[in-house]
């Protein structure tokens, strides 16, 4: 069941936005919010009005969390994606000169390895970069794929075990890659 049910957010609306305080800022509250809520009632909805003012007792603004819940309801936008066809062919992706600028090497390389570790499949890696994106920062990281990929598998039906194995390769201690 996703943590984050799906409300309508003002679309016009234009946040002011400075790129590397946004996916700092954005990032910290999404961390935040799964940190705290996730664990405590993952099938409970979350009362906005509530969660707002626990936020900003937190010390988050109102600005910032206007974002993050933009963010979250992209996500929850596109909960339900169509299963890949298991006798298809599985689709080479060429990153866009955007993607390449944005993610730095270890983060395409690590994208590219949950792919192959069938941790990830091509709609749920296109899922991935497309939070990624609406983070509107300039430049992306490892550990910013790694909290983004465990938010999206979260929010995916039928991928707990996947979930599972991000937040075990996350929270591990010695980091490294398993195989």
């Amino acid at each position: 069941m996703a943590w984050w049910p799906h409300t309508r957010v003002d679309a016009t609306a234009e946040p002011e936005r400075n790129d590397c305080l946004m996916k700092e800022n954005v990032l910290d509250l999404l961390m935040y919010l799964f940190e705290n809520y996730i664990y405590d009632e993952p099938d409970a909805p979350p009362d906005r009005d509530s969660l707002t003012d626990s936020l900003e007792e937190a010390g988050f603004s109102s600005a910032e969390i206007e974002r993050a819940f933009h963010w979250l309801d992209g996500l929850a936008e596109q909960r339900q994606l169509p299963e890949p066809c298991s006798h298809c062919d599985d689709p080479i992706r060429v990153f866009s000169r955007d993607e390449i600028n944005r993610l730095d090497v270890d983060a395409r390389g690590f994208l590219m390895y949950l792919e192959n570790a069938d941790v990830l499949d091509p709609a749920r890696r296109e899922l991935v970069l497309d939070r990624l994106a609406a983070l509107d920062a300039a430049e992306i990281d490892i550990e910013d794929v790694k909290w983004v990929v465990l938010m999206v598998l979260f929010n995916q039906p039928g991928q707990e075990a996947n979930y599972a194995w991000m937040e075990d390769l996350m929270f591990d201690e010695e980091g490294e890659y398993r195989h």
